[in-house]
């Protein structure tokens, strides 16, 4: 299979990530782990809520396309993971994407709000790497392999 068309049939990740240290692990882990998966990269809630709406340098679908996850961190420049994920979820084209918070709070209150928003799953970061690691592999595993979701979404 060509380069292209591989990357024509791998699921889209959105990473919405403001530490690049973080977001390359991701994306280290994903690859050591096999997990097939085109990560796209955003650093701040601002610029995920143009990319999910295809604005601006995002307008393309074909370079930009609509993510099957979103891997959503909470605290984030310009616009809060909280409110990304609000803005998601009240959308009639973007709600069936899964929505995972991936973050290093375990508040109580953080999880709540995640879960009032609509989040699909609130992740804790492990700062060990072999957990994180594991917990990288699993996710990917669960979200684009094992996991059911309607083609083309709802």
């Amino acid at each position: 299979m060509s380069g292209a068309a591989e990357a024509a049939n791998q699921a889209t990740v959105l990473l919405v990530e403001d530490n690049r240290d973080h977001a390359e692990l991701i994306r280290r882990s994903f690859r050591e782990n096999a997990v097939s998966a085109r990560i796209e990269h955003v650093a701040d809630g601002e610029t995920a809520l143009r990319y999910l709406s295809h604005l601006g340098e995002y307008r393309d679908e074909l370079r930009s396309p609509v993510p099957q996850l979103v891997l959503l961190d909470l605290r984030l420049p310009r616009i809060d993971g909280l409110e990304v994920l609000r803005e998601m979820k009240s959308s009639d084209r973007l709600k069936h994407i899964p929505a995972v918070i991936l973050t290093t709070s375990d508040a109580e209150r953080d999880v709540a709000r995640a879960y009032a928003e609509h989040a699909n799953s609130y992740l804790v970061k492990p700062v060990d790497f072999e957990k994180f690691d594991g917990l990288m592999r699993d996710l990917g595993r669960y979200w684009l392999g094992w996991n059911r979701q309607p083609a083309g979404g709802a």
